[in-house]
């Protein structure tokens, strides 16, 4: 497996060290991550984190804005000051810093979640109702999409 998949919560330790988990960890050495790159998420309380894969796509998409706007000032502020190097222990495990607690509200606990190229760092108790609004608007889009598909049937 080549993604980042499913989700796991693990527990912080005394020196506020997490272990990533395993089959993150394993997707990490596939792609030969040596250290792991963490990007606040504009719009969640959460962290994405990969590999510089994950940083090349952010600057790629830089390069595309004009240099003298502010736009592209901006989105280097975005992935260049608001991202931190997370170093990968020997054992698997990751420093929950205070630049990601504060942003992220982590305390006790961190949620893992995979989002296929990259993943997620949550508060568990966010995710869960992050997870739960999610899955309200996209049962509410299919329900939506179901009902315009009946009412554009014709009878028979």
């Amino acid at each position: 497996m080549d993604r980042f998949l499913s989700n796991t919560v693990s527990r912080i330790d005394a020196k506020g060290r997490v272990s990533v988990p395993a089959h993150f960890r394993a997707v990490v050495q596939k792609r030969g991550y040596s250290e792991l790159y963490a990007l606040r998420c504009l719009d969640l309380p959460a962290m994405d984190v990969g590999g510089l894969d994950l940083l090349d796509r952010y600057e790629q998409r830089i390069a595309q804005e004009d240099p003298f706007l502010r736009t592209a000032d901006d989105m280097s502020f975005f992935c260049h000051g608001d991202g931190a190097f997370l170093k990968v222990d020997q054992d698997g495990r990751i420093t929950m810093t205070d630049f990601i607690r504060e942003h992220t509200g982590i305390s006790a606990e961190v949620a893992f979640v995979g989002r296929g190229n990259f993943f997620q760092i949550w508060e568990p108790g966010r995710l869960a109702t992050y997870g739960a609004q999610a899955r309200a608007r996209l049962l509410q889009l299919r329900q939506g999409t179901a009902h315009e598909a009946k009412a554009g049937e014709r009878p028979e």
